[in-house]
C-alpha cells in the first residue's frame, strides 16, 4: 500500500474545484490508513499460509516476498509516465479493486481446498504490480497541494500514520491469524482494498496531463538523466538502494527465522514485528526536528549508522524466552531507515521540476525499490546454504554498509544536502 498518496501539481484547479485541499488530502490519507492496515496484516499472515498450510521451503518462503517486490524492477520506469497520462482517481480505483480480487482470491481458494503455492505466488505477483502503478502516482500527490515549506511535516505525517498501521497490523494481524487461522487473517486485506476503492471513488477525478509529441522512452530518459546527474539524489538514491536490498532480506528472514528457528507463536510473532512500526512512529516523529536542528545530511548518516548498529541486536535472539533483542534490533534499524527515508524523500519534492517529479519518483523507485526483490532472494539463498541464523547475521551486519558509503562521497560530509 502507498505511504503517499497522489494528485499532480500540473492540474491543481481542476482537480479541485469542488472540494478543498484539505479535504482531499484528508479522504487519501483514510484510504492510505486504511490498506496499510490490510497490509499490516498481510504481512504477517502471507508468509504463515506459505510455512504453516502448504510446508513451504526456506527457498520458497523468500521467493514469495521476491514476487511482491520484483514489479518495481519491472514497472516503475513506465509507472512514472502512466501516472501523467491516465485519469488518476479511474486508475487508483481499479488498481484497488484489482487487489481485491487477487488477495480475495486466496481465502476462497482455501475454503474450496484448492490453495497451491503457485496460486499463492500470482496472487504476490499481481499485487505487488498493482501496488507500483498505484504507489508511483501517489509519490506526487503531497507536492500538490501542500505549500513546500510544509512538506516535511506532511511527509512525516503520512509517515508516521503508516508506522502506526504497521505496529497495530502486525500485532492485530497475529490475535487475527490465531483466532481465524493465516488465511482468514487474509479477509482483512481484502476488506481494506475495497473500502480504499470507496473512499477514492468519492474524489474528483483528475484530467491526464496534455500529451506531448515526446515518447515514453524519452519522458523516461528525462527522468533518469536528471537523477543520475544530480549532486545530491544520486547518492541519496544510492544509499536507499543498498538500505532497501538490506531492509528486503530483512523482511524475508524474518518470519522464517521466529516461526522456524525460535519457536515463536503467531501473536508473539506479530508483536515483534509491530516493534518496526514502533521505531518508525518514533522516527517520523523526530525526524524534521533532527534534521532542523543537526542538518538534513548530517541527520540522515548519523540515524542511519545508529540504525545499522541496533540491527545487530536482532540475531541474539534464539527461542521466544529471548525475542526482545529481535524487536529492539528491528524497531531501531527502522528508526534510522525511516527518518532517511522522509529526508531523501522531502529533497526530491522540493528539488525537482514540477513537470519532472512524477519521473524522478518513478526512477528513484525503480533503482532504490528494484533492490528489495534481489535482497529478498539473497536471505533466501543465504538461509539455504549457510543456515537461517547464519544468514541473519550476514544481513543485519550490512545494514552498516548504506551509511558507510554516504561518508565517502562529498554530501554524507555536509551539514545540509544544499
Amino acid at each position: 500500500m502507498s505511504e503517499t498518496p497522489t494528485v499532480p501539481e500540473h492540474d491543481r484547479r481542476s482537480t479541485h474545484h469542488a472540494t478543498s485541499p484539505p479535504a482531499i488530502f484528508w479522504r487519501y490519507w483514510a484510504a492510505a490508513t486504511v490498506s496499510n492496515a490490510g497490509t499490516a496484516v498481510t504481512a504477517l499472515a502471507l508468509p504463515l499460509v506459505a510455512l504453516t498450510v502448504l510446508d513451504a521451503t526456506a527457498l520458497q518462503a523468500t521467493l514469495l516476498a521476491a514476487a511482491g517486490q520484483i514489479s518495481w524492477l519491472l514497472l516503475s520506469l513506465p509507472a512514472g509516465v502512466i501516472a501523467q497520462r491516465v485519469p488518476l482517481r479511474r486508475l487508483q480505483v481499479t488498481l484497488d479493486l484489482v487487489r481485491f480480487t487477487a488477495v480475495g482470491s486466496l481465502p476462497l481458494a482455501w475454503w474450496l481446498d484448492r490453495l497451491s503455492y503457485l496460486h499463492l505466488l500470482l496472487a504476490a505477483l499481481v499485487t505487488g504490480a498493482a501496488t507500483v502503478l498505484f504507489d508511483i502516482g501517489n509519490s506526487t500527490f503531497l507536492p500538490a497541494i501542500v505549500p513546500a515549506r510544509q512538506l516535511a511535516d506532511r511527509n512525516s505525517l503520512m509517515s508516521g500514520t503508516h508506522a502506526v498501521t504497521e505496529t497495530g497490523g502486525p500485532s492485530g494481524g497475529g490475535l487475527l491469524v490465531h483466532a481465524a487461522g493465516p488465511v482468514g487473517a487474509l479477509l482483512v486485506d481484502t476488506a481494506s482494498y475495497l473500502l480504499s476503492a470507496v473512499l477514492l471513488r468519492t474524489l474528483p477525478e483528475r484530467r491526464p496531463a496534455a500529451r506531448t509529441s515526446d515518447g515514453a522512452l524519452r519522458l523516461i530518459r528525462e527522468g533518469w538523466t536528471y537523477v543520475t546527474r544530480h549532486p545530491v539524489m544520486l547518492p541519496c538514491m544510492l544509499w536507499a538502494t543498498a538500505t532497501n536490498f538490506v531492509c528486503a532480506a530483512l523482511v524475508a528472514l524474518t518470519p522464517l527465522y521466529l516461526v522456524r528457528e525460535a519457536a515463536l507463536t503467531p501473536v508473539q510473532l506479530g508483536m515483534v514485528l509491530a516493534m518496526d512500526g514502533v521505531g518508525a512512529l518514533a522516527g517520523s516523529a523526530v525526524a524534521v526536528r533532527l534534521t532542523r536542528r543537526f542538518g538534513t545530511a548530517r541527520g540522515l548518516v548519523g540515524t542511519a549508522l545508529a540504525g545499522g548498529a541496533t540491527a545487530l541486536l536482532a540475531p541474539l535472539t534464539t527461542s521466544a524466552a529471548n525475542a526482545y533483542w529481535f524487536a529492539l534490533g528491528n524497531a531501531g534499524f527502522a528508526f534510522g531507515v525511516v527518518i532517511g527515508s522522509i529526508t531523501t524523500r522531502t529533497h526530491r519534492q522540493t528539488e525537482s521540476p514540477p513537470e519532472l517529479l512524477s519521473r524522478v519518483m518513478a526512477t528513484v523507485r525503480f533503482i532504490s525499490w528494484g533492490a528489495q526483490p534481489l535482497g529478498a532472494l539473497t536471505a533466501g539463498l543465504l538461509a539455504t546454504y549457510a543456515g537461517t541464523h547464519a544468514a541473519l547475521w550476514t544481513v543485519c551486519t550490512a545494514a552498516l554498509l548504506p551509511p558507510l558509503y554516504l561518508l565517502t562521497v562529498p554530501v554524507g560530509r555536509r551539514r545540509d544536502f544544499a
